[in-house]
């Protein structure tokens, strides 16, 4: 070998085992010494078990689970065992002899870990149904609920009802306007299950909803064998079942509902006849644009205009009757009183979300009732028309005939809400009720018509309450229609007249003064329902299974 080859560059590694100044930071310090290892170790994550940790690992036949199947610490027999907070859990007394609407709402307003656990019952099956079959039965029972007007608070109570009736004990419900969601989390370690439900459509059907409570109150009974099959069948029932009552009989009630509120403000037989006609051919007005696809805001918007046209027409033509009464009449049938007190019942109950929407969806109904109205008599005083925003002080106080019009009022008003038959005796009672409380206040005692509206609403809430608690149903179909007498209808007629001739500032004081009433009227309904949950105690399981059967339910 030649010197030259001796003196050819050595390759890296070999200078850098002889030269000591060439290092990098990759290096191994001198004097560590590391094990080496035929294998590379493989890469760990922060969601590795950490060595010497045993994790007990499923059997090899074990099947794999889906969201399907029950999870493994579910049993309908015998609920997991809860937590228990450090402090304990308070003392919950919850009377079997409550209707299920106190009951889950009681439990509602618990938090999770405090809720009690369910009692087994015996229609529960040894491995119980599928967890999202349970949750997507509740959730459409909730879907109905909600679309027939339920408040927020009792729609998730009858959703907590239905779950914790198949043993899924720790679920939570949440209801927005328009959305329905449920989770359930089967213990701390397992991955909780959530679905969810979007309401689009809503329509007034009572016969429906008290179908609903019967079915959520079947479910609640702890001695009743209802299966999720059966539940699931008559839930399809209840879609399929059309209305009570045909077209032609919701027409004619809309007609005889105008005419009663006319004579509540001192209108006579024509006027009657006038408001009826001007109704009747509103709710057909309205229907068509319904079928024509158009919002609510356009059916309201026409809806309005017929009983507004025929009183000025009437007054154009000379002729000796009260245009305020037809029109105040007429209003009475499209004020949505029914959506104010839901609204302000969720508020009430904190369920600000949902309240603020119903009470928007109010706005809107309202603001086209107003336009259509103020659309008529615009063109009416244009026209000549010598309209009197002062005569809402002329009326004339005829107690019997204003009481017979409040019960008749009531009664069309329960068949536009598509109530069942047994309950339109009921209602029609509770709306002379009301407006005799409300005349004896204000025309003999003389206060003031907001404190007597909210008096006489509170009656019709507090004997609501106790029907519905006696039937074991909601208190919707009792209170609903029994409200029609109080509504504000001339108030806002008499405010709208004025902003129609330019007095802007009186025809605001009359609209805040149909604000004022319509408030009234939702406090004071929520408030005689909470009195009577709160101190009245009424039936029991064994009496109404007794009525029960005796129905032939």
């Amino acid at each position: 070998m030649s010197e030259a080859e001796d003196r050819k560059p050595q390759s890296d590694e070999a200078r850098s085992a002889f030269d000591p100044e060439i290092t990098s930071e990759f290096a191994i310090p001198a004097g560590l010494a590391v094990a080496r290892s035929g294998v590379e170790p493989e890469a760990t994550s922060e969601f590795a078990v950490p060595a010497g940790l045993d994790v007990l690992q499923p059997a090899a036949d074990e099947a794999e689970g889906s969201a399907f199947s029950p999870p493994s610490t579910y049993s309908a027999r015998q609920a997991p065992v809860a937590f228990t907070p450090a402090d304990g859990v308070p003392v919950v007394s919850l009377t079997k002899d409550l209707p299920w609407q106190d009951r889950m709402r009681t439990m509602l307003r618990m938090p999770v870990a405090e809720r009690p656990a369910p009692e087994p019952g015996p229609k529960a099956e040894e491995d119980g149904p599928a967890v999202p079959r349970v949750l997507d039965l509740t959730l459409r029972i909730g879907e109905l609920l909600l679309a027939g007007g339920e408040g927020a608070e009792d729609v998730e109570a009858a959703m907590f009802a239905v779950c914790r009736s198949y043993g899924l004990d720790r679920c939570e419900p949440n209801v927005t306007f328009t959305l329905l969601s449920i989770s359930y989390q089967p213990s701390l370690v397992e991955d909780p299950v959530t679905a969810s439900r979007t309401v689009r459509r809503r329509g007034t059907d009572y016969t429906r909803l008290a179908a609903v409570f019967r079915l959520v109150d079947d479910l609640s009974d702890p001695e009743s064998h209802l299966s999720l099959e059966e539940a699931y069948r008559r839930l399809a029932e209840m879609r399929r079942n059309r209305h009570p009552y045909p077209t032609w009989v919701l027409t004619s009630a809309s007609g005889l509902l105008a005419g009663a509120a006319s004579v509540l403000v001192g209108g006579d037989l024509v006027v009657f006849v006038a408001a009826m006609l001007g109704a009747m051919l509103g709710d057909r007005l309205a229907w068509l644009c319904a079928g024509r696809g158009l919002p609510e805001f356009y059916q309201f918007l026409v809806a309005a205009m017929p009983p507004a046209a025929i009183g000025i027409a009437l007054t154009l033509s000379h002729v000796d009757v009260k245009a305020s009464a037809v029109i105040t009449g007429g209003l009475f049938a499209l004020l949505p009183g029914r959506a104010l007190v839901a609204g302000v019942q969720d508020g009430l109950t904190g369920f600000y979300i949902t309240a603020a929407a119903r009470l928007l969806e109010v706005m809107y109904f309202f603001v086209g009732i107003v336009a259509g109205v103020l659309v008529m008599l615009y063109v009416g005083v244009q026209l000549g028309a010598h309209l009197n925003p002062d005569a809402a002080l002329g009326v004339t106080e005829r107690p019997l005939w204003q009481i017979g019009a409040s019960m008749l009022l009531s009664l069309t008003f329960a068949v536009l809400l598509q109530q069942e038959r047994s309950t339109v005796v009921a209602v029609t009672l509770n709306g002379g009720v009301a407006w005799s409380v409300y005349g004896a206040m204000h025309y003999t005692g003389g206060i003031s018509p907001v404190a007597s509206t909210a008096v006489a609403a509170g009656v019709v809430g507090l004997f609501g309450q106790l029907l519905a608690r006696y039937r074991f149903a909601s208190a919707l179909p009792y209170t609903t229609a029994a409200i029609g007498p109080l509504l504000p209808g001339s108030a806002t007629y008499f405010g709208l007249l004025a902003i129609a001739q330019s007095k802007v500032d009186a025809g605001l004081v009359s609209i805040t003064k149909a604000a004022a009433l319509a408030m009234a009227i939702a406090i004071g309904v929520n408030l005689g329902s909470e009195v009577s949950r709160m101190f009245l105690r009424i039936g029991s399981l064994e009496k109404r299974r007794a009525a029960k059967r005796t129905r032939g339910f």
